[in-house]
């Protein structure tokens, strides 16, 4: 497996605390390759961005492809932590690979900062001091999603996402705030890209919407075999199916989607201008949501080392959670659980010239905790 390693080579900043001038190395395991590699992709380059500009000596960081596979996964972060003596790990996209990794990482004494994969397990009863994430837990974009299908007065949804455990927290988020009828819920095979019997489904199901959740190269597939099929039921889903990456593929067929994300590029703060209009001076394109939580976990690492060590983990613990940085959602906190409490908005697909985007529309969840929390005893 191909390892790229990055060394922050810039002068030290003389105002930074003698902690920070402590050398840190930082283990990124993401996809880099086959069907999910955009995602990783955003988020390395997202991270890195970040790491750039900071500029400080004495970050290291090791990047390596899981290649969508759990057993890379575990046996790279193994690696990483025993032979690379990383103090810090991050990267992985999908909940699957995440389940594998976590726990084990966390039970050897490493912090890991999720960008991307929020299972409900590791934000509820198998919760830990040195697990963050600084994305969502996997539930939450499907809460908001729920909610705006009752606000938009669709009654009876035909629901699916694959069968793994991002998959099937999406249906459950959704489920827990949609208060119509279900008219069918299917979980398909993770990686599939034919949806012909899931969409003859959808036809004969009397359904009045359709919601579903397939990240990466899946929504592309669904979405091109739905706008080719005659089915016109409005369809309503997660950033992931919508992102940035994915729209510039599917095209047309997205136009006046509802999609629900906890960030976009027209939120208006400071921060969200400047990493927007960097991450496309730097890469040629715009930032998707994966990209802005690269960044923003980076930016919170960097937070966290301005004023201890990873070695010294009750004070970078505490740094972490004080979550002292600008990040581009404007404000964030971490709940108890160590996982954000957020805003979550409306976004509908428009055209700006020849490039598919989103707009905010509207907020769909304010201040939004997870549903797990109250598992959590820390």
């Amino acid at each position: 497996m191909k390892t790229i390693r990055m060394l922050a080579m810039a002068a030290a900043v003389p105002a930074l605390a003698a902690a920070a001038q402590a050398d840190t190395k930082i283990g990124m395991i993401t996809t880099l390759s086959g069907g999910g590699a955009g995602l990783g992709v955003d988020v390395r380059d997202g991270f890195m961005l970040a790491i750039e500009q900071d500029g400080r000596d004495g970050v290291e960081v090791v990047i390596e492809d899981d290649q969508r596979k759990p057993d890379a996964a575990v046996q790279i972060a193994d690696r990483m932590i025993q032979s690379e003596k990383v103090d810090i790990l991050t990267g992985i996209i999908w909940s699957n690979l995440a389940m594998a990794v976590v726990p084990a990482v966390t039970a050897q004494g490493v912090f890991y900062l999720s960008p991307n994969a929020g299972p409900s397990a590791l934000a509820g009863k198998r919760c830990h001091p040195n697990y963050f994430n600084v994305a969502w837990q996997n539930d939450n974009l499907h809460e908001a999603a729920g909610a705006y299908a009752n606000d938009a007065g669709l009654k009876n949804s035909f629901i699916l996402a694959p069968n793994y455990p991002a998959g099937k927290d999406a249906l459950t988020g959704y489920k827990r705030m949609y208060e119509g009828e279900l008219s069918g819920e299917i979980y398909t095979k993770l990686g599939q890209t034919d949806y012909a019997a899931e969409i003859a489904q959808i036809r004969a199901s009397g359904a009045d919407s359709v919601y579903f959740f397939l990240p990466g190269g899946m929504g592309i597939s669904f979405l091109k075999q739905y706008a080719g099929s005659g089915v016109d039921l409005p369809v309503v889903g997660p950033a992931f199916s919508f992102d940035q990456g994915i729209l510039q593929a599917v095209g047309d067929a997205a136009l006046g989607v509802k999609n629900t994300s906890q960030w976009n590029k027209d939120i208006d703060n400071p921060a969200n201008a400047a990493f927007v209009a960097a991450f496309q001076e730097k890469y040629g394109r715009l930032p998707s949501l994966y990209a802005s939580q690269g960044f923003d976990t980076a930016n919170l690492i960097l937070s966290a080392l301005d004023k201890a060590e990873p070695a010294d983990q009750d004070a970078f613990r505490a740094a972490l959670k004080a979550a002292e940085f600008d990040s581009v959602r404007g404000d964030f906190r971490f709940g108890d659980n160590h996982h954000p409490v957020q805003d979550i908005y409306v976004r509908e697909v428009i055209k700006e010239g020849d490039v598919f985007t989103n707009k905010i529309i509207a907020t769909g969840l304010t201040d939004h905790a997870d549903a797990y929390a109250g598992e959590c005893k820390m």
